[in-house]
């Protein structure tokens, strides 16, 4: 008989049909307050982190692109691509989670972006969407949580028209001396106990630092992505390397 597979959920060691499950639940907790707590937690470098993803993306300002954001469902990453691209710009703000995609939604029509954005709740391993039908695709934050990356990253490629760029903007370990200490510290002593005051629940948070330490080193994370089939790959380390933009292309 065929040993189940296994996948990590923080630390703890869960078969890998569970872990989607128990992401979901995380998220279902937090979805209200969670732009709210990444502004707390990263004292507001998150923004800068996603200007510079969006930045590095360049949508157009006057010919159509059409872009994919995936793990986006309150549209934070989307609305600066709106913002930054023209009016010919539209963004698929995609996420396995309904609560997520309930925020982005209501804050798009606050917004008034109109059909310039659609919310789909869809799988990053299994995209309910045609080949080659997007210029651009990003996941922010969220590439963590697929229990079967290289699945999702197949599926980014396959998406992707000829000359589209993928970029994703994620955590890693710390390895600069000194700063891998102070990040430890400050991740396992203040991030769970602050979670717990602003959401009402420390548990997402104890999840999210675990989770950075079980994702792979930039490195190695690069070769998954040209595993994949993109080429031109390549990451860029952000405030110390507590985040990295990682980029590739479908040529």
């Amino acid at each position: 008989m065929e040993a189940a597979q296994t996948t990590h959920f923080g630390f703890e060691n869960v078969r890998i049909e569970e872990k989607q499950a128990k992401v979901d639940d995380v998220f279902h907790k937090v979805a209200s307050r969670y732009d709210l707590m990444n502004d707390v937690m990263s004292v507001g470098l998150h923004r800068f982190w996603k200007d510079t993803l969006v930045a590095m993306l360049r949508p157009p300002k006057s010919a159509p692109f059409r872009h994919l954001d995936v793990a986006g469902g309150t549209g934070d990453v989307a609305f600066r691509i709106l913002e930054a691209g023209g009016p010919r710009t539209h963004v698929d703000a995609l996420d396995i989670n309904g609560s997520m995609l309930g925020v982005g939604a209501d804050r798009a029509a606050e917004k008034g972006y109109g059909d310039r954005i659609a919310f789909i709740e869809c799988n990053a391993e299994a995209l309910s969407l045609p080949d080659k039908s997007y210029d651009g695709y990003t996941i922010a934050f969220g590439i963590r949580n697929v229990p079967r990356i290289p699945l999702a990253l197949k599926e980014a490629y396959r998406v992707l028209k000829r000359g589209g760029r993928f970029l994703c903007l994620e955590f890693a370990p710390v390895e600069m001396p000194v700063l891998d200490r102070i990040y430890d510290a400050y991740s396992f002593n203040v991030i769970p106990p602050m979670g717990k005051m602003i959401t009402g629940d420390a548990q997402p948070y104890q999840y999210l630092v675990e989770s950075i330490r079980q994702f792979p080193r930039p490195d190695a994370f690069a070769g998954m992505i040209r595993d994949a089939g993109f080429e031109n790959v390549s990451y860029r380390a952000l405030t110390g390397g507590i985040a990295n933009i990682h980029s590739g292309w479908k040529l």
